[in-house]
């Protein structure tokens, strides 16, 4: 038995060789190549020069910024002859000189630093003074434009605009694109890419059998009209929003932002412009005559930590509270890290902490306190505060799910009315340091704030935000999206568009499509639809050994990534194609199962989270988009599966591999539950053995077993099912996983059986990963 077992779940593990990094651009430059100061200069500087020579002005040595022209060509402070960079004159040039130099007192960067240039960039920093040193500004802080698609070597190939700029590239490095995916695997792709489920049999079969030319496109259409689609991507905007069901902190209490998790389905699913969904969750309160609505998108900004221990300084809170809505916008929406420049100027981008100040005082003029009080009188929302009431579920807020009449209380934003806070620099980031007194404005190196069009206040931030000139908005979200459906952005460090990011590995496709998403009215699902009806996207996920040789990382597309699928697709996957799903969409997070003890052993004993009750019946299988969320003990399955725990903004996961991953797959009490459901439902229709079989294998993996599979499969079957007979008294313990009831069909040697092979199954690797 354990032998077959073994085949089964080897069958389809693709086995990759371990590849080293992709060489540096300035490791494949050649003799003739025009040096860019953008994609080889400045990432080698940034990364071994900037700390010292950058724009910390207090970090700095000897006067010396080698991000600025000006400087860079000026004459040294210490010696008046000398220049850093001469341009045409390697010889001549300091840094040149510095690089080169053997002596331990004078080579850059000093050996302490344990940084070293390799013979290539040292030659490419030559190069490029050579050709004349030509600074560029940051390419992120350019206002993109949208090129013309550029020929390629196959005009039969592309499907969209989108195309030419990937074959391009192909073109260059002389590789060619897979072939499209087998249409079913393909579907598969798109239901979970656009719904985060399995497609089910009926549309499976529908689109099996429909040959039209735009049955794919009819299909996409489908997906995105789904309700599922917004809950899919609610998934990533919760991670964004820093969404939990708990305060933090060592009492972590209850608190109720579902509603807003509510909102955020709702905006996706009616398509909400991105500019608007945006600016209400910024600002809505600031909106002329706001409604409900509105005022709860702003929710947004009231997700983070709340302490309520005795004891603690109000204002240290606050401040924190403030911190954490500064850092949120600008590394979700900017795609900056600009809390870097919390305590001092930005070491590597041109972002001083008066620029970090003045972008904190956006977020600094609400009555927000740091603390409410301790445990004993918590209550689920913290002031500013706004009420969900039954009349507004039979209006403005239709879409919350509340199947109560209580009230339900929501953090919120607002604004002081008739005053201004006043905001400092704090020194070192200490909020009892105040020093220089700043005022609402943005970092210059980005897009200037013009006053006299733009109110000092959070809306004002908004209108900026969206500001036809504003270089990164309409770039980060439009990275974001292609991470979302490629597994890594075409800017690979989604939250990092400054000096230290990845450079993109698409420029021109990048900026057309940022264009291209902001003259759409910045429409998501029509973002989405390009980027999925387009033939990088469709093509198949087959492994070349040339393209992984070439191209190790897959940066340039020359097939679709194998992508493994999230947590919470994972947890979807099982109960959808089992049949346990609920359906129900929105309303206040679930309590799943998970081992005992785990909330009793971190818990302070105090407040409703002390102890774990899990839920029953239906709220058992709901998506886990709605597991309940406790800050200081998230659920352990999506932890394991590389889940966000919550604490902070995050805009990508992790992908790891790790055996607590199989022992979930093979052990996780859901898992067992739903292939006895599965098993149970598939012998119920009359369907044995074979046929049941194939069936549940098509559930799961959205394709019929070859030949090889179905043999293997039908064997361990009928091995299975030679034990339970042999060993009757073994049927109940193994079929009793989980709490949907047994009937007439589970306590049977034919249902355990077929239990086996369906979790045998679940625990291939095409299962859990995108083909």
């Amino acid at each position: 038995m354990l032998k077959h077992l073994t085949q089964i779940l080897l069958i389809t593990i693709v086995i990759f060789t371990s590849c080293s990094e992709k060489e540096s651009e300035a490791d494949i430059l050649t003799s003739g190549d025009q040096i860019s100061y953008n994609f080889h200069i400045r990432p080698i500087l940034s990364d071994n020069c900037f700390a010292c020579h950058g724009p910390d002005e207090n970090k700095r040595e000897s006067g010396l910024r080698l991000d600025t022209e000006e400087s860079a060509f000026a004459a040294l402070k210490e010696n008046p002859d000398a220049h850093a960079i001469v341009p045409g004159k390697p010889g001549k040039s300091e840094v040149v000189l510095r690089i080169e130099a053997t002596d331990e007192a004078e080579i850059m960067p000093p050996p302490e630093s344990n940084l070293k240039l390799s013979s290539n960039e040292i030659e490419t920093i030559k190069k490029w003074i050579k050709q004349g040193a030509k600074y560029q500004p940051h390419w992120a802080f350019v206002t993109p434009t949208k090129s013309t698609p550029p020929k390629t070597s196959n005009a039969d190939w592309p499907k969209n605009e989108i195309d030419h700029f990937v074959m391009a590239k192909l073109d260059q490095l002389g590789l060619k694109p897979n072939e499209s995916a087998d249409k079913m695997l393909l579907l598969k792709r798109l239901s979970l890419d656009i719904t985060g489920l399995l497609p089910t049999l009926e549309v499976a079969q529908s689109y099996e059998g429909d040959n039209s030319e735009n049955a794919t496109e009819k299909i996409i259409n489908k997906l995105l009209d789904s309700p599922s689609f917004g809950e899919r991507m609610a998934v990533l905007w919760m991670d964004i929003a820093r969404y939990s069901d708990s305060y933090g902190y060592q009492d972590d209490n209850i608190r109720t932002q579902w509603p807003y998790r509510d909102w955020v389905i709702h905006a996706f699913n009616k398509n909400m412009p991105y500019d608007k969904f945006i600016t209400w969750q910024l600002a809505g309160d600031l909106l002329p005559n706001p409604n409900k609505e509105q005022i709860l998108a702003t929710a947004f900004n009231r997700n983070h930590k709340y302490t309520e221990e005795g004891g603690v300084i109000p204002e240290e809170y606050r401040v924190e509270y403030i911190l954490d809505k500064t850092n949120t916008f600008s590394k979700a929406i900017l795609g900056m890290t600009v809390e870097c420049a919390q305590c001092h100027d930005h070491k590597f981008d041109p972002i001083s902490q008066a620029n970090y100040f003045q972008m904190y005082a956006f977020f600094n003029n609400t009555p927000e306190q740091g603390y409410e009080g301790d445990v004993s009188i918590s209550k689920p929302a913290k002031h500013p505060i706004m009420w969900v009431e039954k009349e507004d579920l039979d209006g403005i807020l239709d879409f919350v799910n509340h199947q109560d009449s209580s009230k339900i209380m929501v953090s919120v934003m607002e604004d002081y009315k008739d005053t201004l806070r006043q905001t400092f620099v704090l020194d070192r980031g200490i909020y009892d340091q105040p020093t220089t007194e700043v005022f609402p404005s943005t970092p210059e190196a980005i897009l200037k704030f013009d006053e006299s069009k733009y109110e000092k206040n959070r809306l004002g931030l908004a209108e900026w935000t969206f500001s036809d000139d504003n270089p990164l908005t309409a770039r980060v979200f439009v990275n974001l999206m292609w991470q979302e459906f490629f597994g890594a952005g075409i800017v690979r460090s989604a939250g990092d568009f400054g000096m230290q990011g990845k450079l993109p590995s698409h420029p021109e496709l990048l900026d057309w499509l940022a264009v291209d998403f902001r003259e759409s009215g910045w429409d998501v699902k029509n973002l989405i639809k390009k980027i999925v009806s387009s033939a990088t996207y469709q093509q198949s996920a087959t492994v070349d050994r040339k393209k992984t040789e070439m191209d190790p990382d897959n940066f340039y597309l020359a097939r679709y990534p194998r992508i493994r699928l999230n947590a919470e697709n994972i947890r979807d996957m099982i109960i959808a194609s089992s049949g346990l799903m609920s359906k129900e969409i929105g309303g206040p997070s679930v309590k799943p199962y998970q081992p005992e003890g785990l909330w009793e052993a971190a818990t302070s004993g105090r407040g409703e989270l002390a102890e774990y009750r899990q839920d029953e019946g239906a709220d058992l299988y709901r998506r886990g988009l709605y597991t309940f969320i406790k800050l200081t003990s998230p659920p352990p399955k999506p932890i394991i599966f590389d889940g966000s725990n919550r604490d902070v903004c995050e805009v990508t996961r992790n992908r790891t591999n790790t055996p607590l991953q199989a022992l979930a797959m093979l052990n996780d009490p859901l898992v067992l539950e739903a292939s006895r459901v599965l098993a149970n439902n598939l012998i119920s229709e009359g369907k044995k053995n074979e046929e049941a079989i194939k069936e549940a294998f098509f559930r799961i993996l959205c394709r019929a077993p070859n030949e090889e599979e179905i043999a293997l499969l039908t064997e361990y079957h009928q091995e299975e099912l030679k034990r339970f007979k042999q060993k009757p008294e073994t049927v109940l313990e193994t079929v009793k996983a989980g709490e949907f009831p047994l009937d007439q069909f589970s306590d049977t040697p034919e249902t355990a059986a077929l239990m086996q092979v369906v979790v045998a199954i679940y625990n291939v690797e095409e299962a859990i990963t995108k083909t």
